[in-house]
């Protein structure tokens, strides 16, 4: 599934880490001299990319230890998750800061790693963190959820260009209300940066979330989660979000967050081209019950549930059930819930040459089962789990 397209008994040809040509086995011999690898009756899709993710296997994206992105992109790969956006959550500024130059220092080590083989030093292959998805400050306190209210902080160019300078411009994405003081004026100079700026954490009315989307955002975080809720008089955020062509949006397809209707509803709204999935994952993903942290505060896990002070305190979601779920709840066919978790996230945040089959892209893929499971995960062409 390239995913738009299905080639069946593909005959896929890889080099350097790019997809040099896809056909029909029917109609290609192999070419001599190259390393077969034949997958049965596995299903290959583009590898998935999550926009929004906090950790996993113990690990959150703002722990200060060596140990922590590595243990999280091994169980990315697992899942079927090629490349990510490690995320952070609202943090004393000083803590943002320093988390977010260990981010762009890892970015850009494994930026190197890639043009060393498509692979780290130690022979590993792990998913890519591609770039940063700032989740607070910039939030509203009336839906800010988890996030801690004394460290929220109202957006300003000075703050945003801080923020910017400490990720040496690794910031791709940013969760912002557009209802707060300063927020048009941010929007509008991080979307003029390339960061594509999503509208989240809200309590906006439909006009505000309108103004939002002219100054420059172009998306929308966790849709229904942390915002003002639908009313039919007053559609606030989510009516806008759910009618304007120029926004996709993704959501948290975990049976948890969203009743399976809901889904259903947000992806008749936005349709397979705008919909996007996300996991929002904690550190608490593929591990037993227990306490765990989200940034600087800890969440208590129970059954697949992520709490903290009776509230929802990300998932404990993996992209390969995300993707499962979509098509089950929506009623899709598999390459459209595919397309949601690859295409799509690569289109929102213009990532090029991924989310995709086809010559010339990265060789980023996955082998799954009909049904859905993760079979074995390939990056730049090299396996990293099977």
């Amino acid at each position: 599934m390239t995913p738009t397209d299905a080639v069946e008994h593909p005959l896929l040809l890889v080099e350097q880490g790019r997809i040099l040509e896809i056909s029909a086995r029917s109609s290609r011999p192999v070419p001599t001299g190259v390393s077969v690898s034949d997958f049965g009756e596995g299903v290959m899709v583009p590898g998935y990319i999550d926009l929004h993710i906090h950790g996993s296997a113990g690990y959150d994206v703002m722990d200060d230890t060596a140990e922590a992105l590595p243990a999280i992109e091994r169980l990315l790969a697992r899942h079927g998750v090629t490349s990510y956006f490690p995320t952070t959550v609202t943090a004393p500024m000083d803590t943002t800061l320093r988390a977010l130059e260990r981010l762009a220092n890892a970015i850009e080590e494994r930026e190197r790693d890639c043009e060393r083989k498509n692979k780290n030093e130690d022979g590993e292959n792990r998913a890519l963190p591609l770039g940063i998805h700032l989740e607070g400050p910039f939030i509203s306190h009336a839906r800010r959820g988890v996030h801690p209210p004394e460290l929220l902080l109202a957006p300003t160019l000075t703050l945003f260009e801080q923020i910017w300078q400490a990720a040496r411009g690794r910031i791709r994405m940013m969760t912002i209300a557009p209802e707060l003081d300063g927020a048009p004026e941010v929007i509008a100079e991080a979307a003029r940066r390339g960061v594509c700026v999503s509208l989240g954490h809200s309590d906006a009315d439909f006009e505000t979330a309108g103004g939002g989307i002219k100054a420059g955002a172009r998306h929308a975080t966790h849709t229904f989660n942390a915002m003002r809720p639908l009313d039919h008089r007053s559609p606030g955020i989510l009516g806008a979000v759910l009618t304007d062509r120029r926004v996709s949006a993704d959501i948290i397809a975990d049976g948890v967050h969203l009743d399976p209707a809901i889904v259903k509803l947000f992806a008749s709204a936005k349709g397979p081209e705008q919909t996007v999935l996300i996991t929002d994952a904690t550190s608490a993903t593929g591990m037993p019950d227990g306490r765990y942290r989200l940034g600087s505060f800890e969440v208590d896990v129970r059954d697949g549930k992520c709490m903290s002070n009776g509230k929802l305190a990300g998932s404990v979601l993996t992209m390969d059930r995300a993707v499962r779920n979509l098509a089950r709840f929506a009623e899709w066919e598999l390459p459209q819930a595919v397309a949601a978790a690859s295409r799509n996230p690569a289109r929102v945040a213009r990532i090029s040459n991924k989310g995709v089959l086809a010559a010339g892209a990265d060789a980023d893929f996955v082998v799954l089962n009909p049904v859905g499971d993760v079979l074995r995960t390939f990056i730049g062409g090299v396996e990293c789990f099977s």
